[in-house]
C-alpha cells in the first residue's frame, strides 16, 4: 500500500497537475537522470501525502501556498519519526524547495516560508577505502570462482569489480554499459560514461579489466549485440546492481573485509589510492565525474599521511 501511495500524488487535481508539471520542467530543462527524477516524485509524493494527513483531506493549490513555516516543521518531524535519516531529509527538503520555485516562477506559491527552514545538519564522513592488496583481492578471478554457481557468472562479476576498482565507476554506470562500449574499449583503452546530471566523461580502462570483459564475453550464455546490456542477469536481463552488492557481501567474511567495504568502496579505492600515488586532484575530479572540486577534495582527509610527506619534503623551511 505504501509503494502504491508513493506512485501517485495525494492533492486535488490543480496540485497534481503542478507537480507533474514540475517533474516535466526537470526532464525537458534539467534533463535529469531517471534515478534522480524518480526521486524527486517519491521526495513529492510523500511531502503531499503527510501534508493531506495534516490538513484533514488532499491539499489544494491554495493550501501549499497557504503552508506556514510550522507545517513544514510538522513534515520534516514526521519524516524523522519516520527513521530517516539528516541526510534524506536535507534531499527532501532541497526536492520540496525545488518544487516550490516552480510554484513561485509560476505565481502559484510564495517559496519564503519553505527557504526559511534550515536543513538537518549532516555528520562529516570519510571514505573508507580498501587497501590495494584487498581490492585487487576482490578484483580478482580466482576469488570469485569459489562463490558463483557458474563460471560466466565468476567472470561477470570480476569484470564488473574491475571496473569499479580500475575505472573508478559508480555501480549504475558500470551496469549501463551495452554490449558495443566493449569494443570501444577494447579498441581505444577509455569508457564513454554518462554519469549523474547527464555528464559526459572519458575514463581509462585498465588492459586485465578489458581482458576479464573479454573473459565474461566468451563465457556468456546469450550471443550479444549492440544495443543490448554488457552484464547481464542468469534471466538474460540488465544485472541489477543488488547481484553485486550480495556478491561484495559474500566475500566480506571469506576476505576479512569490514562492512564499510561495498560496491562503491571500491570507487573510494581508486580516487585515494590514485591520491597516494601523486595524482592530482583536478584529474580526479575528472575522472570520477564529480561536478564540484569541493566533493573531490573528501579524499584529502584519507590520505593526510601522504599530503603531510609531501609538504616536509617540497617546503623550504619545512
Amino acid at each position: 500500500m505504501a509503494d502504491q501511495r508513493e506512485k501517485e500524488f495525494c492533492g486535488m487535481p490543480d496540485l497534481v497537475q503542478a507537480g507533474e508539471d514540475w517533474l516535466r520542467s526537470l526532464t525537458q530543462i534539467k534533463r535529469l537522470a531517471d534515478a534522480t527524477l524518480v526521486a524527486y516524485r517519491r521526495d513529492l509524493s510523500q511531502f503531499l501525502n503527510i501534508m493531506a494527513d495534516h490538513l484533514g483531506g488532499p491539499a489544494s493549490l491554495k493550501d501549499i501556498a497557504n503552508l506556514r513555516p510550522v507545517d513544514f516543521r510538522s513534515w520534516l518531524a514526521n519524516r524523522r519519526r519516520a527513521g530517516t535519516s539528516s541526510r534524506s531529509l536535507a534531499r527532501n527538503l532541497s526536492s520540496i524547495r525545488s518544487f516550490y520555485r516552480f510554484l513561485e516562477r509560476r505565481n502559484l506559491a510564495d517559496s519564503a516560508a519553505i527557504s526559511a527552514l534550515r536543513a538537518p545538519k549532516i555528520a562529516h564522513g570519510v571514505p573508507k577505502p580498501l587497501t590495494p592488496e584487498k581490492a585487487c583481492t576482490l578484483a580478482s578471478l580466482d576469488t570469485h570462482k569459489g562463490q558463483a554457481a557458474e563460471p560466466w557468472v565468476a567472470a561477470r562479476d570480476t569484470a564488473v569489480i574491475g571496473l569499479l576498482y580500475g575505472s573508478g565507476l559508480r555501480i549504475s554506470e558500470a551496469l549501463s554499459l551495452n554490449f558495443e562500449d566493449a569494443k570501444t574499449a577494447r579498441r581505444d583503452h577509455v569508457l564513454r560514461i554518462t554519469g549523474k546530471g547527464g555528464k559526459t566523461r572519458l575514463v581509462p580502462i585498465l588492459p586485465n579489466v578489458i581482458q576479464a570483459i573479454d573473459d565474461y564475453l566468451k563465457l556468456a550464455p546469450w550471443p550479444l549485440e549492440p544495443g543490448e546490456p554488457l552484464f547481464i542477469g542468469v534471466k538474460g536481463g540488465r544485472l541489477n546492481a543488488r547481484i553485486i552488492q550480495l556478491a561484495i557481501e559474500r566475500l566480506r567474511g571469506a576476505l576479512g573485509l569490514p562492512d564499510s567495504a561495498t560496491p562503491h568502496a571500491l570507487r573510494h579505492s581508486f580516487a585515494t589510492h590514485l591520491l597516494s600515488g601523486g595524482g592530482d586532484l583536478r584529474t580526479i575530479q575528472e575522472l570520477l565525474g564529480h561536478a564540484s572540486l569541493s566533493t573531490t577534495q573528501i579524499y584529502t582527509e584519507v590520505d593526510q599521511d601522504r599530503i603531510m610527506a609531501v609538504y616536509e619534503k617540497a617546503h623550504p623551511r619545512a
